[in-house]
């Protein structure tokens, strides 16, 4: 006879038919304070090994995880061990359990002063018994694994089955700690008096005069996907707006197969008038930047901590204010390590990462401008220096040496800017509504484009954009 056989089993199908008024608490919520209390919680079963008449379970909400016993005695069957023992992983189960303190700390979960006892088990959705990959094999620390003949997960499977990959505490951690970016962007920039705006990415003409655009067919014409919302940030201001922000994807057809590159991202795009002098736009983009990483530092410890447990990195240092070197300056550093290159050839992948290691040396930054880019590698709407014509008002900003951030004074004059598209071979005809917008008086103007999986990718010290994009896009990659 089964004493215990109505406090387990299978629950039926959730389809919304009954509403318990059951309090489900949170795993992060069982501390000390919850010591002897009877509750409910609704968790996957992590891992589970019985041993003789007992059953320890490890219970994961998210990133955080609790000790749950099932025992024989009064409350539990040896049918119920057997029961809850023989649960797939990965399953959600329902628990009814008392809240116990240990003795010893759990060192291996996040609640590690308390366990679960556990008095009801329910299966609410039960998960294949075969997973097409380990959670504990996606979470080994960089550089274990393969030696000791335990397995490591490349990152093809991992984004193969993207689904259960987000569902390691590292994944959990990268994607918090990216959701506080574009809050952190968001809430420092409204503070500052700027309007996020929407911009379309279904546009006639490629946005930026280049190549690299997708095409879409658009009833009996064609169109392109957008390569950032430059334009519409720019004809914005010459409505009136004065400071703009938006948060949107990014199309580029660049088909660029590198560990920085994707097809699809998220810009973070900031636009605004300045009185005088366009170095107002950099320091209102850098103090939104430190502000940034300030935020990330105070409120997402745990989340860095996680994720360093794993891919291990240096702390991200910024200086306030933030260091601005000249483009001549940088070359000038890279010339005296032993790089020949000219004065307006622009920086390649190397030679960023090159001059970023120079400038942590020296300066012990790993946040900075690179200012007065020359003209000929800069976008047609880009404004030229005003004393040497071989330069321009145009910046990148780098983290870890890499760039995250391309920006510039625009040119406001409909006559300048219309030269300068000439200039760069562009059909004046398809670019005549941005143009146009210039006509009418325009404030002096500019702004900058940041990739935010890039800067979650520097923050953390990663290796991959491809570890912070959900699901990314890259020349090789459509799916999931």
């Amino acid at each position: 006879m089964d004493f215990a056989k109505d406090r387990y089993g299978v629950s039926p199908m959730v389809q919304s038919s009954q509403r318990l008024d059951r309090v489900l608490v949170r795993v992060q919520e069982l501390t000390l304070e919850k010591s002897d209390q009877l509750i409910w919680v609704r968790a996957r079963i992590h891992t589970s090994r019985a041993k003789g008449k007992q059953c320890f379970l490890v219970l994961r909400q998210q990133q955080f995880n609790v000790q749950a016993l099932v025992a024989v005695g009064e409350r539990a069957s040896k049918q119920m061990v057997k029961f809850a023992a023989n649960i797939n992983k990965e399953s959600i189960v329902d628990v009814e359990a008392v809240v116990r303190k240990v003795e010893q700390k759990i060192e291996s979960c996040s609640q590690q002063d308390v366990e679960l006892h556990v008095e009801r088990i329910f299966v609410i959705s039960q998960a294949e018994p075969r997973l097409p990959l380990q959670l504990e094999d996606c979470v080994r620390p960089e550089g274990e694994g393969d030696e000791d003949g335990r397995a490591t997960v490349n990152q093809d499977t991992r984004l193969d089955n993207r689904v259960i990959d987000l569902r390691t505490t590292t994944s959990q951690a990268i994607f918090r700690l990216q959701s506080g970016v574009c809050q952190l962007f968001r809430d420092t920039l409204m503070n500052k008096g700027f309007v996020e705006i929407q911009t379309p990415k279904i546009i006639s003409a490629a946005s930026e005069g280049g190549a690299n655009v997708f095409t879409v067919s658009y009833f009996k014409t064609s169109a392109y996907l957008a390569q950032s919302p430059q334009l519409y940030k720019q004809m914005c201001i010459c409505a009136d707006f004065d400071k703009v922000f938006c948060v949107g994807p990014v199309f580029r057809a660049e088909d660029s197969n590198t560990h920085r590159h994707l097809t699809e991202f998220v810009g973070l795009d900031i636009e605004l008038a300045f009185n005088y002098h366009y170095h107002e736009v950099i320091e209102s983009i850098t103090d939104t930047m430190v502000q940034i990483f300030k935020g990330l530092r105070d409120k997402f410890q745990t989340e860095i901590q996680t994720v360093g447990k794993q891919f291990p990195s240096e702390p991200f240092k910024f200086l306030e204010p933030t260091l601005r070197l000249e483009y001549q300056e940088g070359v000038a550093m890279l010339r005296e390590a032993g790089v020949e290159m000219g004065d307006e050839e622009d920086l390649s992948t190397p030679n960023e990462k090159l001059l970023g290691r120079l400038v942590k040396e020296k300066y012990d930054t790993d946040f900075y401008v690179l200012d007065k880019y020359p003209l000929a590698v800069r976008p047609f709407y880009t404004m030229p220096d005003p004393t040497d014509n071989k330069y321009s008002n145009s910046y990148d900003m780098f983290m870890r040496g890499e760039e995250i951030l391309s920006g510039a004074q625009r040119i406001h004059d409909a006559q300048l800017l219309t030269e300068r598209a000439i200039h760069h071979n562009i059909d004046l005809e398809k670019i005549k509504a941005y143009i146009d917008s210039f006509r009418f008086g325009a404030p002096p103007h500019g702004g900058g484009g940041i990739g935010l999986e890039r800067v979650c990718m520097l923050y953390l010290g990663l290796h991959n954009v491809r570890q912070t994009s959900m699901f990314p896009r890259d020349p090789k990659r459509l799916t999931p």
